[in-house]
């Protein structure tokens, strides 16, 4: 859970390793370090904390070198120290290795080799080092290899050797690593985002594959050492899309971006003609999908709350039955799965650890298994059958905002499409459409009243403990709500389904506990109000989410945001952006760090 940078080429290394490092600050650290190579003598330092202070340590050093790896950690094995920071040095001081993952057997290789190495650290990355300097016979892709065919675990690592100062050898196993393509240069990272200032071109390692860089070619091998052909891919993110564009953090920039990536997600896959869309990267045929007789969502966190809305949007859109799962749940019980069953695996880096472990275990039992992911290329794109990109474009900051909504956007299309298959009129599925139409216009018109959340927030910044409340398909909305409070202002919040209350929650009910409730016009209005009108009697600040035009909610809340009306389905599209902004403004008012909040990464790449 951090990030890899490399290069080899004929530029210094340091600069472009340092920015490299700024770039993946999203994924969130707690230590950096940096080495680099010249006329066979390695530079290495490693700092805790921000980059700011690996810079200081470095200060006037100007280490020289055009080849070099780099390195942000968010501790593991290990405790935050300068001696658990990356990179990691063999004992001869010749060898240098960066790595993400987990090194489950690392106890019984450190006990084999504590008799002839010494190790400085307490990481299971440390192992790795000494095991490739046991293999190393002159020959570092080899060494490599031999080394990794003893190793139980996930990496994503990236190796240097004073001797040969010529290549880079990068491997990868459930760790993420992207080759950047350059011209007499190349670069490795953890995913594109340090890549995009030099190079659009790239290439995805897959599991159990080396790749050997040189500053004139990259090839690429499997474990046996056997040469693979791999396609190249062109990213078409703009660097400019990468950087904040005037907004004081990229979490209210991807906020607003909402509108534009909505449409993007959905350009070109709805057929209004005839009421439904298309989403040619199902990869099924009619037939098969009007067998499909139950559909399963895998994920965790904020993809998890996409897929709950999923399931209330195919029961009642496509009514096929339907389920949600937390993927780390999923894949240690005996999920029963058939051939008609379709699973979808949702995750915005496409590489979350739990999610692709589902994704395996679901095509070990014979289920149609699709991703819905953001990164192209990304691992569980790669292992899925098909499926869909949501087309968010980079999400810097570690609270998913744009993504979400996309994913929504993305499921809510493919209920549709399902529904017109099995039961949906066309009127109803053009009706659907309209109304999918009209929503990015109406994400702007719930973004012109930031201002105003922002005052509402400073109305409650005091407050220690929240409550989230909505029923039917704004119960994931709440989910969604509370779960950004909680990851960037570090208060403490819960969601709950609002006919629940009485099962316990009033207990909490009184002046320390303000509620935020979900109470738009729809099937559950009714219902929503009289829960509403419990907690007020009960003493509780109450924050509405209502439909413009709603009179009488101001009458029971301290405070409203209105969003405008849409259909039920469509309606956490519009309603979790207020909750967003809530959280946004109440976390910069305590002068957390909004876009790296502590102990938190963008890619949970490890179990």
């Amino acid at each position: 859970m951090c990030g890899i940078v490399g290069y080899i080429g004929t530029r210094h290394a340091a600069p472009l390793l340092m920015q490299g490092l700024r770039r993946l600050e999203y994924r969130g650290y707690d230590s950096a370090g940096i080495a680099t190579l010249e006329n066979g003598s390695l530079f290495c330092e490693r700092s805790v904390g921000h980059i700011d202070a690996l810079k200081e340590k470095i200060g006037d050093q100007r280490p020289e070198g055009t080849i070099g790896l780099a390195h942000t950690r968010w501790a593991t094995h290990g405790g935050v120290s300068e001696k658990n920071a990356h990179p990691h040095r063999a004992c001869n001081d010749s060898l240098v290795i960066v790595h993400n993952g987990i090194i489950e057997n690392y106890r019984e290789l450190r006990a084999e080799l504590q008799a002839t190495h010494t190790f400085t650290s307490d990481t299971d990355s440390e192992v790795l080092a000494h095991l490739i300097e046991v293999e190393y016979q002159g020959d570092l892709r080899h060494a490599v290899a031999r080394a990794l065919k003893k190793v139980r675990g996930t990496y994503g690592v990236v190796v240097m050797h004073a001797s040969e100062p010529e290549r880079l050898i990068a491997a990868r196993m459930g760790s993420p690593l992207v080759i950047g393509m350059g011209k007499g240069e190349y670069f490795v990272a953890s995913d594109a985002t340090p890549l995009l200032p030099y190079t659009k071109d790239v290439t995805y390692l897959d599991d159990g594959e080396i790749a050997e860089l040189r500053r004139g070619e990259v090839r690429i091998y499997d474990l046996l050492e056997q040469s693979v052909q791999k396609n190249i891919h062109h990213i078409e993110w703009d660097d400019e899309q990468a950087q904040k564009q005037g907004y004081s953090h990229f979490m209210l920039k991807e906020i607003f971006e909402q509108p534009i990536v909505f449409r993007d997600a959905v350009r070109g896959r709805k057929i209004p003609e005839e009421g439904t869309a298309y989403l040619g990267g199902l990869n099924m045929s009619e037939p098969q999908m009007r067998a499909v007789s139950r559909v399963l969502f895998v994920a965790c966190g904020t993809a998890y709350h996409a897929g709950m809305i999923g399931k209330y949007a195919f029961e009642r859109l496509a009514r096929i039955p339907c389920e949600v799962e937390v993927a780390s749940e999923f894949r240690y019980r005996d999920c029963v799965l058939d051939e008609n069953t379709l699973v979808f695996a949702i995750s915005q880096s496409g590489e979350t650890a739990d999610t692709l472990a589902a994704v395996r275990e679901a095509r070990r039992k014979g289920a149609i298994v699709r991703g819905i992911v953001n990164v192209v290329g990304s691992t569980i794109a790669r292992e899925t059958d098909g499926g869909t990109y949501i087309h968010a474009g980079p999400e810097l900051a570690v609270a998913s905002t744009k993504a979400f909504t996309n994913m929504v956007a993305v499921i809510l299309l493919y209920a549709l499409q399902f529904g017109r298959l099995k039961h949906m009129s066309l009127a109803a599925g053009q009706e659907f459409l309209q109304a999918h139409f009209d929503i990015s216009t109406k994400m702007e018109e719930v973004l012109q009243q930031n201002d105003e959340v922002a005052r509402i927030a400073q109305r409650y910044v005091h407050y220690r403990d929240f409550l989230f409340l909505g029923r039917g398909i704004n119960y994931p909305v709440a989910l969604e709500g509370s779960l950004k409070l909680k990851e960037i202002s570090y208060i403490h919040s819960e969601a709950y389904p609002a006919g629940e209350m009485k099962h316990g929650v009033n207990a909490l009910l009184g002046p320390e506990l303000p509620v935020l409730a979900v109470m738009t016009k729809n099937q559950l209005y009714e219902k929503m109000r009289s829960n509403v009108e419990e907690v007020r009697a009960r003493g509780s600040k109450v924050i509405l989410i209502a439909t413009e035009g709603d009179t009488d909610a101001r009458a029971i809340a301290d405070d409203v945001i209105f969003v405008p009306q849409t259909i039920e389905a469509l309606e956490p599209l519009l309603n979790t952006i207020p909750l967003q902004l809530f959280a946004y403004h109440v976390a910069t008012l305590l002068g957390r760090d909004v876009d790296r909040p502590r102990n938190l990464a963008k890619s949970v790449t490890v179990e």
